[in-house]
């Protein structure tokens, strides 16, 4: 009974592990919205079985991360107008609280400057990709803030979706380039000890990019 037990605990803790590797390859945009994940060259490539693969994939379709379409297999998902409002709704629960109630320290907040520092170059070499990167990192940063490791769980499953959603602002390249100065101010007020303007300018920082890409994904 025991060696039973301990299977399924492997086994389940396979499944997770995968779910995190696809979570992370989609969060660093190395995997794109629509793109099929092939069961074939996963299963190989992790070294697990397409059983265990295909649980993985449940973990992520119940995220909204990929969508199953019968007889064709699994996708990267891509996420429309009311994905984004969900995604919105869970980033000003979080976001604004952590930075309220949390109490950084001095490395934690150069680490978000050095962030902000990557930020800049990207933004003033024009390149779009680096600042997605920079902007999820600072925003992992943000959460990670709190303390709780359930809530940095939860994070990296938003910034998986966000990931996806920043490919529908492809054809606005300008539109991070307004939150490197927004991240600056707000690590700002950090240090400064005001953690309630901080809060209350990360809630409006949130509130004109959801709708941003709501006015983009409805037009």
């Amino acid at each position: 009974m025991s060696t039973e037990v301990e299977r399924q605990a492997e086994h389940a803790h396979t499944t997770a592990w995968i779910a995190s590797v696809l979570r992370g390859r989609i969060a660093a945009g190395q995997l794109t919205p629509g793109s099929k994940l092939s069961e074939q060259s996963l299963s190989a490539s992790l070294g697990v079985s397409r059983n265990t693969l295909r649980q993985a994939f449940t973990t992520l379709a119940g995220e909204s991360i990929v969508t199953r379409i019968p007889n064709r297999g699994v996708f990267v998902a891509s996420p429309g107008v009311e994905e984004v409002r969900e995604i919105y709704r869970v980033r000003r629960t979080i976001e604004p609280a952590a930075v309220l109630w949390g109490r950084p320290s001095i490395e934690e907040l150069d680490a978000m400057e050095a962030i902000i520092r990557r930020a800049r170059v990207a933004r003033d070499a024009g390149s779009v990709p680096d600042m997605a990167n920079a902007n999820q990192a600072f925003h992992e940063a943000v959460v990670a803030l709190t303390g709780s490791e359930s809530l940095r769980e939860l994070m990296d499953r938003v910034l998986a979706e966000m990931r996806l959603v920043f490919h529908a602002m492809a054809s606005a390249p300008d539109f991070h380039t307004y939150y490197v100065d927004r991240n600056a101010q707000l690590v700002k007020r950090l240090r400064a000890g005001e953690n309630e303007l901080a809060a209350a300018e990360l809630r409006g920082y949130l509130d004109a990019a959801e709708a941003e890409l709501l006015a983009h994904l409805e037009g």
